[in-house]
């Protein structure tokens, strides 16, 4: 028994890229569009956390933090920020880090405090659950700008797995599922054989099972790169810079 096609390719073919997230918001910059306001607000909800970090490393504590992000993601959706996108910045990850670094300038020139837990309507973070995991993360010699680029990359990976997870879930294979996504990383794993007999599988059934979820892995990580680039073509290139993070 093996994984079958509609569970593997629930997605039809390789995903499109007709227009991605970023790309429309890049669009209406010069307009008041609810629709590309709603993609970038959801952009920011996934990848919070690694500008979160950045301003731990560099200058703030936990309740600064809080403080500088709310602050800066407010003025990102209300105040047109998107107005400061350009093709420079069309990497949404670079956009996010060049604005926030110009906002807390501002916020330094001006002396500013920015009250804790306002009005905000776009966003639901969960400071706790960020500091527990900045605090959980090794200190070492890396410049805060490299550790952003790192953590970017672990949330986006992390939000293709959850991904996947949610697909075999879906389907009631969450067990094949748990088993089987040990080979889609580096590092030591269980013999095909032995994952064989936990999902009562032949060796060879394991093996195309396995061939598979690496494909629709690949599938939803190029889906999800393509949310946060400028340009379609541009996906490779980000895939590429992703694993680079992690040879440094």
């Amino acid at each position: 028994m093996g994984i079958d096609d509609e569970t593997m390719g629930r997605s039809g073919g390789p995903p499109r890229f007709d227009t991605t997230h970023w790309s429309l918001v890049l669009a209406a910059q010069n307009e008041h569009s609810k629709i590309a306001r709603e993609a970038l607000a959801t952009l920011c909800e996934k990848y919070w956390y690694p500008l979160y970090a950045f301003v731990r490393q560099t200058e703030a504590d936990a309740n600064q933090a809080c403080d500088i992000i709310q602050g800066f993601f407010e003025k990102i959706i209300e105040k047109d920020y998107l107005h400061d996108a350009n093709p420079d910045r069309g990497k949404f990850r670079t956009f996010l880090l060049t604005s926030l670094t110009h906002f807390m300038a501002n916020e330094r020139k001006k002396a500013q405090a920015i009250k804790r837990g306002g009005d905000i309507k776009h966003f639901s973070f969960s400071f706790q659950k960020g500091e527990q995991r900045f605090l959980r993360e090794p200190v070492d010699s890396q410049t805060p700008e490299n550790h952003y680029q790192r953590r970017w990359a672990v949330t986006l990976l992390g939000e293709v797995l959850e991904g996947l997870r949610a697909e075999f879930v879906a389907d009631g294979k969450q067990q094949w599922f748990e088993h089987l996504a040990q080979f889609l990383t580096p590092g030591e794993t269980e013999s095909h054989q032995q994952v064989a007999a936990r999902l009562n599988m032949t060796e060879g059934a394991v093996k195309v099972a396995i061939h598979r979820l690496r494909s629709r892995y690949r599938e939803r990580l190029h889906a999800e790169i393509a949310q946060t680039v400028a340009n379609p073509d541009e996906v490779n290139g980000e895939i590429m810079m992703l694993f680079q993070t992690f040879s440094r």
